[in-house]
């Protein structure tokens, strides 16, 4: 006759921040039957996870007290730093582990992997890349990194939350870095279908009417990137097709049309400063990829 499974063989995560992802990640650790323990600065935001078999801790020390391994989950890292470099935290978390799914820069990654060393906290970085509806579902996306054997003890609890996860290596920055760079496409992204919007619209094109041909638009770029991304390793720039002459043209059209809309172009004006100032320095019969090594001439 099987036997219940006693507490201690049962995982068990603690989660602190409970915005709308830390949420998201608590749920899917009790979905999946994870004793988790949640905190949050805001008081009573745990009432519905508690209510589905989640513990509320009263104190920050207490929640990571409470499992070998912590998720943190809040707006940055300046969030995260004060939570847990309290004295009292800090004494708690020392040899457990940390997991820091918190969006900000390399550099702070840097910091805080330095600051858990110190203090004898095993400690991971992270990158969510995908929406708060993914979690606990195939479509989400993690990125982690950090020391290999720390990964590949929680990663059973971490595959829980669902999707892909991908340890990109022991360098702890590792995981903001693609972040960073991803959410630079996303966002740049955003910025010019808002744009296009709003530029389409002063011509009596509604958003609807735009989004099929917007959409044909996204679906060329996923093959591009790899063909950017081989040009750019050979360092050939090939302007076959499109020079960045062209380039230039396309934008200036892209900047009259909207200013004679009186909608602000500050962002294309941007990009084709960029455009203009590569071929000012004599790269005009080159590609679009020759923009790259020119942002990081210094």
């Amino acid at each position: 006759m099987s036997s219940s499974p006693t507490s201690s063989e049962v995982p068990s995560v603690t989660v602190i921040g409970l915005g709308p992802m830390g949420r998201a990640l608590a749920g899917a650790f009790v979905a999946a039957g994870v004793r988790t323990t949640v905190w949050n600065r805001t008081p009573g935001r745990d009432r519905e996870l508690v209510a589905r078999g989640a513990i509320g801790a009263a104190t920050v020390e207490e929640a990571v007290g409470a499992s070998p391994l912590s998720v943190v989950c809040l707006v940055n890292y300046d969030a995260t730093d004060a939570v847990l470099r309290q004295v009292a935290v800090t004494a708690a978390l020392k040899g457990r582990t940390l997991v820091n799914l918190t969006a900000d820069t390399p550099d702070r990654a840097r910091d805080t992997g330095r600051w858990a060393g110190d203090h004898g906290i095993r400690y991971l970085d992270g990158a969510i890349m995908t929406p708060t509806p993914t979690i606990g579902t195939p479509q989400a996306v993690f990125l982690h990194s950090g020391p290999e054997e720390v990964y590949a003890e929680h990663r059973p609890v971490l595959d829980v939350l669902g999707g892909t996860h991908t340890h990109l290596g022991e360098d702890i920055a590792r995981a903001a870095a693609y972040d960073i760079a991803l959410l630079d496409i996303f966002w740049t992204s955003m910025a010019g279908y808002v744009h296009a919007v709003a530029l389409a619209g002063a011509e009596g094109v509604s958003p609807s009417e735009l989004a099929p041909f917007a959409q044909g638009i996204g679906t060329i770029l996923p093959p591009l990137f790899q063909a950017l991304a081989e040009d750019l390793e050979s360092g050939s720039y090939s302007g076959e097709g499109n020079p960045l002459t062209s380039v230039v043209s396309s934008m200036a059209h892209i900047v009259q049309a909207s200013e004679a809309h009186g909608i602000d172009a500050g962002v294309m004006r941007a990009a084709e400063g960029l455009a203009r100032r590569t071929v000012g320095l004599g790269h005009g019969a080159e590609g679009f990829t020759r923009i790259a090594e020119v942002l990081t001439r210094r």
